[in-house]
């Protein structure tokens, strides 16, 4: 796969102020993100700092698709198993996160990579994010309540009447964003798009953009491929486990929410397989839509991993 015209990648960063590279590996799920970034942290000699917002819980592992200790093991990784379910972690935290590990990242080594398919996360730690007023938690366990206990269809008009200006830009099928915006108008009165300057922060380190994709076919097979596998290691049981912390954001993701009708008597395990790959692949539809819209990425095939390496290599500023 050819990569796709882009703008030069540095055309709207900083000057590189010590000769710091951080390479972002990005793409959907399933695409092959976690052993494309051992490898090319192994060339660099390099560590990874994960953009992952559910591998960072300790108590999620299969449904995550976490890597293996061997992949843990053959690089050294951040963010992955290091925060507890019961906190509430968000773009913004991660931003102030992020930068504190690469501080010391790069103290150590001039290249450091940040794998991952959360945007949003890689949006924060590269750019920046807007400063937001904090929403109370028992307004935002009322959304969630009201989200679970009325649905999608509930979420979607509610934020269509009370906040029009996001909605007509929104992820309309993405609920965690559609209760953000909810929560943000319900706690000030103003839209959340009031508050998105959209302001690139200034960073002391050149940024490299690379992101994953596959031919749809390709992409929806390995999901459906991954999940049967996910089944096969012991999701069941290891949701189960979850089951009576399922009120927790954490939990509210793909691989996990399925679950819960199932244990209730609602639905069948095949019901509960054939949903998982669905939201998978809805959510694997979004996260390419996202990083699309993304100006500064260059695309490859994840088999593509020389030709990826040499582009890296050819824009590191010395």
């Amino acid at each position: 796969m050819k990569k796709t015209d882009a703008p030069n990648l540095n055309a709207s960063q900083p000057p590189a102020l010590s000769g710091k590279t951080l390479v972002v590996l990005a793409g959907p799920t399933a695409s092959g993100k976690t052993a494309l970034g051992i490898w090319l942290a192994r060339q660099f000699q390099t560590e990874i700092l994960s953009a992952d917002s559910r591998q960072c819980y300790k108590q999620l592992n299969i449904g995550v698709a976490r890597p293996s200790p061997e992949e843990l093991a053959a690089v050294p990784h951040h963010f992955i198993a290091s925060h507890d379910i019961q906190e509430n972690l968000n773009a913004g935290w991660y931003e102030s996160y992020g930068l504190r590990e690469l501080d010391q990242l790069f103290k150590k080594h001039s290249v450091v990579l940040v794998v991952g398919g959360t945007g949003l996360y890689i949006k924060a730690l590269t750019e920046g994010m807007d400063i937001m007023p904090s929403i109370p938690p028992e307004l935002r366990e009322a959304v969630t309540l009201a989200y679970h206990t009325s649905g999608l269809s509930w979420l979607q008009g509610a934020v269509q009447k009370e906040d029009p200006l996001f909605w007509q830009s929104a992820e309309q099928m993405n609920p965690q964003r559609l209760m953000r915006a909810l929560e943000f108008i319900r706690a000030t009165g103003e839209s959340i798009m009031t508050y998105r300057k959209q302001q690139k922060q200034p960073r002391d380190f050149q940024v490299i953009s690379i992101a994953l994709d596959l031919p749809r076919e390709v992409l929806y097979e390995r999901i459906n491929d991954r999940v049967d596998i996910m089944i096969k290691e012991g999701l069941e049981k290891e949701v189960q486990h979850l089951y009576p912390m399922r009120h927790l954001n954490a939990l509210q993701t793909v691989g996990y929410k399925e679950w819960y009708p199932y244990f209730e008597g609602a639905c069948t395990l095949d019901q509960v397989r054939e949903k998982i790959q669905q939201n998978t692949r809805h959510y694997a539809k979004r996260q390419v839509t996202w990083f699309k819209k993304q100006q500064d990425f260059l695309w490859f095939s994840p088999a593509d991993k020389e030709k990826i390496l040499n582009c890296i290599q050819s824009r590191i500023k010395h």
